[in-house]
């Protein structure tokens, strides 16, 4: 087994804590697996750990890209694998921690696909979706690929055009790729914890102390900066949960109370997607927090998960 700790679970579940307290206990340093918590400039919405909260324990993968950037699995994994392998490397243990399921697995796995050189595919793909509309773009991706095709909804207009894009650039449906590449040995054999809570009403509890909490620290005046700077708010990050709702709020759609609202109730959906994911990874050690749990006894409990594990 490498020295690597993977702590998933949905959000508001306290796995930046628990990935601190493994990090001091077993010589480690923690590798971010959170698709919002790259860009820089967005930290209150993200809840990226503070430098107190760090407690000096090194933290990798935050702040790597500009908010008006697009981020992708695959940058996520050229970027990462190496910073996981030097942290083994140096006899120290990698703790990889967050909700990103398809970055982590993609991550654990190591067969993303690489970047493909500037042929101009994607740029012709844009323009064509632009032209055609996003339904006619997805029928097309069902021609070619229909399980893919079946997993997406118009909307998700990055991943058809990935996915049209990967046909045209390889001949090989993106299907097909993950089919292929998920019998290849993974490039890691990581120990997996997993953070959940017993009751779900405890999870949608902490998740709204979580969003109350972001106000409390400014995160109005965080997306107010980040507009006010020119990012655009049409960007993929500032489509993310907690900055799309008070970008409405901002534009007088609706109000404070509302947006809100609305954050919370999104929060509590993308929880549910989160759990799903991971619950279907089988080797995940389920960590699970009854009513009035203190961390404390969560990191008892993962500590008995990790032995041997070198201090």
């Amino acid at each position: 087994m490498n020295n690597i700790i993977c702590i998933a679970g949905p959000t508001a579940s306290g796995k930046s804590a628990l990935a601190v307290e493994l990090a001091k206990e077993y010589h480690g340093e923690v590798v971010s697996c959170d698709s919002m918590q790259v860009y820089r400039r967005m930290d209150i919405g993200t809840a990226k750990p503070t430098r107190e909260e760090m407690q000096g324990i090194p933290h990798h993968m935050i702040d790597v890209a500009e908010p008006d950037e697009d981020f992708s699995v695959s940058r996520y994994c050229r970027l990462a694998a190496p910073i996981v392998d030097d942290i083994v490397s140096r006899g120290k243990t990698a703790i990889i921690v967050g909700g990103t399921g398809l970055y982590m697995d993609s991550l654990i796995r190591g067969n993303d696909f690489a970047p493909f050189p500037s042929t101009g595919q994607r740029e012709r793909l844009e323009a064509q979706a632009d032209t055609v509309g996003m339904d006619a773009m997805l029928e097309w991706l069902r021609s070619v690929d229909p399980e893919a095709a079946a997993r997406l909804h118009p909307s998700d207009r990055k991943r058809i055009i990935r996915a049209l894009e990967v046909y045209l650039e390889t001949g090989e449906t993106i299907t097909a790729h993950n089919r292929r590449t998920q019998t290849l040995p993974p490039r890691y054999a990581p120990l997996w914890l997993g953070v959940d809570f017993a009751e779900r009403a405890e999870l949608y509890r902490s998740i709204e102390q979580r969003v109350d909490r972001m106000l409390e620290l400014g995160l109005v005046e965080e997306i107010k900066d980040l507009l006010a700077s020119g990012v655009p708010e049409t960007t993929t990050s500032m489509q993310a949960i907690g900055y799309k709702e008070f970008v409405s709020a901002l534009d007088c759609r609706c109000t404070i109370e509302e947006a809100t609202a609305d954050v919370k109730q999104a929060s509590r959906h993308y929880a549910k997607r989160q759990l799903t994911w991971f619950r279907r990874n089988r080797e995940i050690n389920w960590l699970i927090r009854r009513a009035g749990q203190s961390q404390t006894e969560i990191f008892d409990s993962a500590r008995q998960l990790c032995r041997g594990f070198d201090k």
